[in-house]
């Protein structure tokens, strides 16, 4: 079976990917499909940087804004969601753009994973709980790393969901939960992915771009956006995202709006380093550091040249 096309643009938070996908979705007649698990949910629209109809040059967004705040969305959910949208999008002849900055997204969907359904029993988790209070999270940790030593090395001992969900898989299964990883993604991928990784070679630009884009935001209304959600009553998932949650505090009179804003572009550092981590991991990855050119056309040129490269199948280039 012949593999789909998909030009893929990643990163962190604030290195331009919106502006690049919908440049690259004119040149390669494409559709953008969003890989941002912020902005599936409504509201919250300036929080969580989702593009306006200015930003989106008349190009087709989609898996943006559909979700009610209060609902659950699994990485299984979004590959399953994405990949219908994907094929959609190339039945009509166009170029699939898959553009975001949640890595587990981004991976499990290009990667092929398979998402088994290995069930889960809630007397196991409780028990397991109950264990963990009685001896401590290390104790729990250990007995992990004795029975599936590879997971245990990704999962601190703090982390008890993941410990606890670990031993649930194995005690389920009699698989070790880094066999069933190992075992989702044993089918190809379907796609003859591109993936351009969007950084600045000098760290500080990457983290001034991060301060304009707060200062941006606050400038479109995010202080009144978040009052409005946070006088609603309604905090679910969606309301976790950076720039509503750094917020609370100050509605609450608990401390100064400045004090505020400095969390929140603190925090989207630190998020932005927890995205380069996880990219740099994804295979197949062209980096791109975008404070090396004098120009964006000179960024979108050289992106151009790594998808020629690459030698996908391009729609109606220009």
């Amino acid at each position: 079976m012949d593999k789909i096309p998909l030009i893929v643009v990643c990163g962190p938070t604030a290195s331009g990917k919106t502006k690049i996908a919908v440049e690259l979705a004119k040149m390669y007649n494409g559709e953008v499909v969003s890989a941002d698990s912020m902005q599936i949910y409504k509201g919250l629209s300036i929080a969580t940087a989702k593009p306006d109809k200015e930003e989106m040059h008349g190009v087709p967004h989609h898996l943006i804004d559909f979700l009610d705040p209060g609902e659950s969305f699994s990485v299984a959910d979004y590959v399953s969601m994405a990949s219908e949208v994907i094929r959609d999008i190339h039945s009509r002849k166009k170029m699939p753009i898959l553009c975001g900055g949640t890595g587990l997204y981004i991976s499990s969907l290009v990667e092929n994973v398979k998402f088994d359904d290995t069930g889960s029993d809630e007397n196991i988790r409780k028990r397991l709980t109950e264990q963990s209070k009685e001896f401590g999270n290390h104790a729990l940790w250990e007995r992990l790393a004795q029975i599936d030593p590879e997971t245990a090395e990704k999962v601190h001992e703090n982390n008890l969901p993941r410990v606890i969900r670990a031993l649930e898989v194995y005690e389920l299964t009699g698989v070790k939960l880094s066999q069933h990883k190992i075992n989702s993604r044993r089918e190809a991928s379907p796609y003859d992915a591109c993936i351009i990784g969007l950084t600045c070679e000098d760290r500080n630009k990457l983290y001034e771009k991060i301060d304009l884009r707060v200062d941006l935001m606050l400038e479109k209304g995010l202080v009144d956006e978040c009052r409005e959600v946070y006088e609603g009553g309604q905090l679910k998932t969606a309301h976790q995202a950076i720039g509503f949650k750094e917020l609370v505090p100050y509605f609450k009179n608990e401390c100064g709006l400045d004090e505020c804003i400095d969390k929140i572009k603190l925090e989207t550092r630190h998020y932005a380093k927890r995205q380069l981590t996880w990219f740099r991991n994804l295979n197949g990855i062209n980096w791109v550091e975008t404070d090396k050119f004098d120009s964006f056309e000179k960024i979108l040129k050289n992106i151009k040249n790594i998808v020629a490269k690459t030698k996908i199948m391009c729609y109606n280039i220009l």
